[in-house]
């Protein structure tokens, strides 16, 4: 059969051609187009840049009368509705970046049955006037973009995607259409249940990139790490992404100075600025956004040659999103991440701080560590991402650790350590309960679950805890270990990690990172003097306190606890009581007697 005829008799075939111009399906899309056309409902999970819109587009245009389209993002609805209509197809808005008199003319066409697809936010959507008079008219299809924004165990959960799990309610004979690129079996699992009760098709098509080359750098001097970069990279286009709004405007800045031609982005820019240097990214050659994750997000540049991540993003999810914005045109491109230690100490603050529940919150330590263990992969990274997301690979030959691979020691003795407290404590418990188990401390968890009888109590105690933290992100890492991050976050041995304990897999891992070395050493020479005015304000109280409960128990000041340790506790602020017992010098004991004391003071000299 000729390509002729198969348009013909195959109307998708058709509508690609003819309104896209494109002569073939790439992987996935006739599958998912299939499914939609055939009244099923459908999840689909597709790699960024892959084609995700035309599963929907293309349907939509076969089964004519209205399709809604659910997107998250203004930016995003002009862009899909723009090229829309430049190829032809009756596509509009209703977004409150228009006039009222814009969304109304929109609106009419729309009752008027001459619109094909009908972007909207959900928020918009939801509400019961437009779900009233979309009732009344021809609604063949509904398509939600972004889908994992609706799963509040994904690392992007909005309250206003939540609202449409009443959609397959409200209108029962519509098929619906949820995409995403980004979603973790548990969020995946967590959609099908709200959206579509499980009455759903679950279409996934592999999370790999290869053509992106993957980095992890340990910070040392970020702003020299990232300018060297940048400059050897000349006429290339570049997204930098930072956690902070200052840093963003101060990256930016600083690669401006030196000749760069760099420009922020973040939420706290006014609109106009925004757009502004949005477009000079989307039309001018060689431009380098710098950028919170507030950047992104439908972002369709097909030649984005690099993602460098100036700090720590926030789980693996984002980092996948967000690299996914590199090389959408199937060329060579790069992703970088520069690891720092203060990154971490950050991001577990943002988890502790955000306005969720307890559970999300452990859920999102638990993706935290998951993206800590693909920083210290000792193993193929790419493997390692891929088996977050449930898919099996060999190693890439295109990341840093299969191109440059450093020196790995046999720990194999260690590895056995762990599997066995793992195992002998019910493969039930996360990290920090195992490393207490392993070091013989006698915890209040340890002695409730009565621990401090198990075999492996006090095996380890000869190594330091972050020692055995670092070993095992490295078992998560090389795939000894999975995390249960929709559960409780306890550490579950895998096929391979059961491989390793009856002796057919050894266990290769890098030694604790020469940054944090360089972190211990650079702490036991501290001084007053390097402290920040805030910290050496909090220093003050700290030791007043100090003094204070020295007289009352009648002890020398450096008994309650050292110079070193107020200054460490300084620098770290703590937060909480896990935050707390991570501060140098102290002991179990300590941070029962003077946790909460010293933990009030410190939020009291926050709040001040």
């Amino acid at each position: 059969m000729t390509s002729l005829e198969a348009e013909h008799r195959d109307p998708k075939r058709r509508v690609l051609k003819t309104i896209f111009g494109f002569d073939d399906f790439r992987p996935g899309q006739e599958e998912a187009m299939d499914i939609l056309l055939s009244d099923r409902h459908l999840l689909m999970v597709m790699p960024t840049g892959s084609g995700k819109s035309l599963c929907f587009q293309v349907p939509a245009l076969v089964l004519g009368g209205l399709t809604v389209v659910v997107s998250p993002l203004v930016a995003l609805m002009q862009d899909q509705v723009a090229a829309l209509k430049l190829a032809g197809v009756a596509a509009d808005a209703i977004n409150s970046s228009q006039s009222r008199d814009d969304n109304v003319a929109a609106w009419q066409r729309a009752a008027r049955g001459e619109t094909r697809l009908l972007y909207m936010a959900p928020e918009r959507l939801m509400t019961e006037r437009m779900l009233g008079a979309l009732a009344k008219l021809p609604m063949k299809l509904i398509a939600i973009d972004e889908a994992h924004c609706i799963s509040q165990w994904g690392p992007a959960f909005r309250p206003e995607y939540e609202a449409l799990t009443r959609l397959c309610d409200v209108f029962p004979g519509v098929t619906i259409a949820a995409l995403t690129a980004t979603a973790d079996e548990s969020t995946r699992a967590d959609i099908a249940q709200k959206l579509f009760a499980d009455d759903v098709e679950t279409l996934v098509m592999g999370f790999d990139r290869p053509n992106i080359r993957l980095t992890v750098e340990p910070k040392k001097d970020s702003k020299k790490q990232l300018l060297t970069f940048v400059k050897a990279r000349p006429g290339a286009s570049g997204i930098v992404y930072c956690l902070s709004r200052k840093r963003t405007e101060g990256i930016a800045s600083f690669l401006d100075e030196h000749g760069v031609a760099a420009l922020p982005y973040h939420a706290g820019m006014m609109k106009e600025a925004r757009e502004a240097n949005q477009n000079r990214f989307m039309t001018e050659p060689g431009v380098v956004m710098v950028a919170t994750i507030a950047f992104g997000m439908g972002i369709d540049k097909p030649d984005v040659r690099y993602v460098l991540h100036a700090d720590l993003p926030g789980s693996l999810e984002a980092y996948y999103q967000e690299v996914g914005r590199a090389g959408r045109d199937g060329e060579p491109a790069e992703a970088v991440m520069l690891f720092g230690l203060n990154d971490i100490r950050t991001r577990r603050m943002f988890i502790d701080e955000e306005q969720s529940s307890e559970d999300r919150k452990r859920r999102e330590h638990q993706r935290l560590n998951a993206l800590l263990a693909y920083c210290e992969a000792p193993e193929c990274r790419r493997q390692l991402l891929l088996t977050y997301f449930g898919e099996e690979a060999a190693p890439c030959g295109n990341c840093d650790v299969c191109l440059d691979p450093t020196a790995t020691i046999d720990g194999t003795a260690d590895a056995m350590k762990i599997l066995a407290t793992i195992h002998l404590t019910g493969q039930l418990f996360g990290a920090v309960h195992i490393v207490d188990v392993l070091r013989g401390n006698e915890t209040e968890k340890v002695l409730t679950n009565r621990h401090q009888h198990s075999a492996a109590f006090g095996t380890g105690a000869s190594r330091r805890r972050e020692e055995w933290q670092s070993l095992i992100r490295q078992l998560v890492g090389g795939g000894f270990l999975l995390i249960d991050i929709s559960g409780y976050g306890g550490l579950r041995i895998s096929a391979k990690g059961r491989a390793l304990m009856e002796g057919s897999e050894t266990f290769r891992y890098r030694p604790l990172s020469a940054s944090i070395a360089r972190k211990e050493k650079r702490a036991k020479a501290i001084k007053d003097a390097d402290l920040s005015h805030a910290e050496t304000s909090l220093l003050d109280a700290l030791k007043q306190l100090r003094s204070r409960l020295a007289k009352q128990r009648r002890v020398p000041a450096y008994v309650v606890f050292s110079d070193r340790t107020l200054i460490d506790m300084a620098q770290k602020s703590p937060r909480n009581a896990y935050e707390f017992g991570e501060v140098h010098g102290v002991g179990e004991a300590k941070q029962r007697e003077f946790g909460t004391l010293f933990l009030d003071a410190i939020r009291e000299h926050r709040e001040a």
